[in-house]
């Protein structure tokens, strides 16, 4: 059993890293990271050539908690899309490149993601 698990999270961090070689930050397009527990689902805008997160947001924030998007549903997806695209243009970030990680572009992240564009975030 416990090699199973070990075989499991390899398996995802080879996903990750598989993802993560075609997309790169830089300071005029940084990358848009999505994490995604059992419970909470975050958004991180990250500059890969100064080692730096610009900002972040998630269900677990003070944004969000409280209210009804403080669980991980579609809605929060489209709730932390939005907020995450008016903090990107609050900075005058304009473009990003997206970064899934381990995850399939479907369901919560595919969400996230078709907010931020609906916003006016390009990527």
């Amino acid at each position: 059993m416990e090699n199973r698990l070990k075989n499991r999270d390899v398996r995802r961090k080879r996903r990750s890293l598989r993802v993560r070689k075609h997309v790169r930050g830089t300071s005029e397009k940084p990358r848009l990271t999505v994490f995604r527990s059992n419970k909470h689902l975050s958004a991180q805008i990250i500059d890969d050539e100064n080692h730096t997160t610009l900002f972040g947001i998630g269900t677990m924030g003070k944004d969000l908690k409280g209210k009804d998007f403080a669980k991980k549903s579609k809605e929060a997806a489209r709730e932390i899309g939005k907020l995450i695209a008016a903090a990107a243009k609050k900075k005058k970030v304009e473009t990003v490149v997206f970064d899934r990680g381990h995850y399939k572009y479907h369901g919560v992240i595919a969400e996230l993601a078709n907010a931020a564009r609906e916003e006016g975030l390009k990527f």
